[in-house]
């Protein structure tokens, strides 16, 4: 199942950051303007090629009232001509209307780069959604007025959840839960000025730790100051493999890459981190999928073949919908030979019906290359596609335990998502072509469920998760020995 998530936006962000440094120049970017006729053609056609290309549009919302959300958003349109920031925001809308997660538009981090090269500013509070609650999770203001930790109450007079209620329509999810996740991953500085505009100041209302509450004028914080300070995106992409005292400890990155043998280096990465397991005999793995972005199964199968002891496969059952546009970027991707059979059977099968993919079952590595011992698996709420599907076939198969908090994306799920261009705006739309059912059948709308449940803060440079495991889990087995 392949899922570049998210991965064009934050590179624009990554390189947006490198022009920020010290001493470089930045350019000024003239705006993108749209004809509101062109802006309603596309959205015709976007929500026509949807019909058509989307595993299953109405699964959440039926089509009365999908069309009569289109038709408002339509009517909505009362300018002359539209930025490309408005025009995103109107698509991303229209994909959200039917609350599923993998079909969306992302956050316009194009028009969001132009927003700082003209010295836009936004709000100098990251936060986090926790239990209805909001939360200061990283706190740019000079003075310690708010404090991480903070509970936000009000911003400009509008109680949190209000704000938070006019975002979420921006936002593909099929739960309130799963949208907060994807607008923390986004982050709330940046979508509040997506969604209200460039604020000349904020007046926030917040209950300390103490129960005290009290209300503060933030000034705001420039684009460039925010995004140099925050450290990088939630998603975290690097691989590491360690030891903590005598328990391995691995961080696989994200399942897939950009680079050509970005599969061949994964599974070399994953080869030496089991030989060296092996070597020193360890009994405690932590494979830790928190905060990743997820990807494709033949990565994830890899990893997984070291410590299963039976064949497995990644879904129970999983069809796929062809149609039009899907071959067309089908062909596009592989323009001189079908590489599978997989991606044959798309191109085979008529337009808008769907076929059953029965990949064969994946087989454990040779014993004498497997892992033998406890394996513990961290997810939160920040664990997608692929990462969330992976746990529940580790879950599923007995092969580990989960430990931590329930993910924000689903196991069964629409997904196997691919992307097409609307033609006269260019806004680049992402489409669920299948339906996954986690390996054990369940297809109840719910995330992936912890075997232990801790909650995961993202509020400190406290890992609640990984302590939980190590002290509460393994230590007392280890004590047993």
């Amino acid at each position: 199942m392949k899922s570049n998530l998210y991965r064009k936006p934050i590179q624009l962000l990554l390189f947006f950051l490198m022009l920020s440094a010290p001493g470089r120049t930045i350019a000024q970017h003239k705006p993108i303007m749209f004809a509101a006729t062109d802006v309603k053609a596309d959205m015709a056609y976007a929500y026509e090629t949807l019909q058509k290309a989307h595993y299953n549009l109405y699964a959440y919302v039926s089509k009365r009232d999908y069309d009569a959300a289109y038709d408002d958003l339509v009517k909505s349109i009362r300018k002359d001509s539209l930025s490309m920031l408005e025009t995103t925001m109107l698509m991303q809308r229209l994909l959200a209307i039917g609350n599923v997660g993998h079909s969306e538009v992302d956050f316009p981090a194009a028009s969001y780069i132009t927003y700082a090269t003209q010295g836009g500013t936004v709000l100098p509070l990251e936060l986090a959604f926790e239990d209805g609650k909001t939360f200061v999770r990283k706190s740019y203001v000079p003075d310690s007025s708010v404090q991480v930790g903070d509970q936000l109450l009000q911003l400009n007079g509008k109680p949190v959840r209000k704000i938070k209620s006019a975002i979420h329509p921006y936002l593909s999810a099929e739960r309130p839960y799963f949208k907060d996740a994807k607008l923390e991953f986004w982050s709330f500085p940046r979508y509040y000025w997506a969604v209200f505009g460039q604020q000349e100041a904020f007046k926030v209302k917040v209950k300390h730790a103490d129960g005290k509450r009290s209300t503060h004028t933030l000034e705001p914080i420039t684009v460039m100051g925010y995004e140099a300070s925050r450290g990088g995106e939630i998603l975290k992409n690097e691989r590491s493999f360690k030891y903590i005292d005598d328990v391995a400890y691995l961080h696989p990155g994200p399942f897939s890459s950009a680079e050509p043998d970005g599969e061949a280096q994964f599974k070399a990465f994953v080869d030496s981190a089991f030989a060296d397991i092996n070597t020193r005999q360890a009994r405690y793995l932590i494979l830790d999928l928190r905060n990743n972005a997820g990807g494709h199964n033949t990565f994830s199968e890899y990893l997984i073949a070291y410590f299963a002891d039976k064949p497995f496969r990644w879904f129970s059952d999983f069809t796929v919908r062809t149609s039009e546009v899907l071959k067309t970027q089908t062909r596009k991707q592989f323009p001189k030979a079908i590489p599978d059979d997989y991606t044959r059977q798309i191109l085979e099968t008529p337009d808008g019906e769907t076929f059953a993919y029965a990949q064969t079952m994946q087989q454990p590595m040779p014993e004498e290359q497997r892992f033998k011992g406890k394996v513990y698996v961290l997810v939160n709420r920040q664990s997608y596609s692929m990462a969330a599907v992976s746990g529940a076939l580790i879950q599923d198969y007995g092969f580990g335990e989960i430990v931590g908090e329930e993910t924000g994306d689903t196991p069964t799920l629409y997904a196997a998502q691919f992307s097409f261009q609307l033609p006269r705006t260019s806004v680049e739309l992402k489409v669920p072509k299948g339906y996954i059912v986690r390996p054990n059948g369940n297809e109840k709308l719910t995330g992936l469920i912890p075997d232990h449940l801790v909650r995961d803060h993202l509020l400190d440079e406290d890992d609640e998760v990984l302590r939980y495991t190590l002290d509460k889990l393994i230590r007392p087995l280890q004590a047993k020995q």
